[in-house]
């Protein structure tokens, strides 16, 4: 799988998969889209006590951004977050030392989470929280619970195999109650896979140059005669 570094209309980085014609991020903006999507419209959105830990999952490291975006509210709102990735392809440091997300004197910091140890919690800071899995998704075993999802797979035209209601069925097993599930993607088949898997989805307004998101929540008392939008 040959990647290289594209930029996108935010002047940020993203990741091209060249065989494929994909990337990582919106083409028109990576760090608007992480912004927008994840931190926006999900950390932002949870509704807990102040002093209880956030604990994170995303579906989909990466370029590490919405890692990196997490670390950063963390450090800005003083709260702690136990932040869970997995990513089967990790990017080679030829490609992550070149990501322009951070200025230099932030450089370091940025990069731990692409170095650090595998299978492994690390203390990055007093509020963050850090692991890492090489694993597909599909396999994934544990026994935590999430207050969030952060669901970054590639888009359905490139991954059906990951937004099918059975994964969802999976990921809605690891929420806690009131838990919120967040993603890119609007498509119909994957709204109705999040319904049926047990969701209570809501569109959102998406980030520059597309026009809708979805949020999905695990609610688990709730009037069986609810809609859903």
């Amino acid at each position: 799988m040959k990647r290289s570094l594209h930029i996108t209309a935010d002047q940020s980085h993203t990741v091209l998969v060249e065989d494929l014609n994909i990337t990582y991020h919106s083409r028109h903006g990576a760090v608007q889209e992480s912004q927008h999507v994840f931190i926006e419209a999900g950390l932002k959105a949870l509704q807990l006590d102040p002093n209880e830990q956030i604990q994170v999952f995303e579906m989909g490291l990466g370029t590490a951004l919405n890692a990196w975006l997490t670390w950063q509210f963390a450090k800005a709102h003083t709260r702690k977050i136990h932040y869970t990735a997995v990513e089967l392809f990790p990017l080679d440091a030829s490609i992550y030392k070149e990501l322009n997300y951070v200025d230099e004197s932030k450089r370091q910091q940025f990069e731990l989470l692409h170095s650090c140890s595998w299978n492994e919690v690390h203390a990055l800071d007093h509020h963050f929280h850090f692991e890492k899995k090489q694993v597909d998704i599909r396999q994934l075993k544990t026994e935590n619970t999430f207050h969030l999802i952060y669901y970054d797979a590639f888009a359905p035209s490139a991954q059906p195999e990951l937004w099918t209601q059975a994964l969802f069925e999976k990921l809605y097993s690891h929420l806690q109650a009131n838990g919120i599930l967040v993603t890119y993607c609007s498509k119909s088949d994957v709204r109705r896979a999040m319904l049926a898997a047990g969701f209570l989805v809501e569109k959102l307004p998406g980030p520059p140059r597309k026009r809708e998101m979805l949020r999905a929540k695990k609610v688990i008392s709730r009037n069986e005669t609810d809609t859903v939008v």
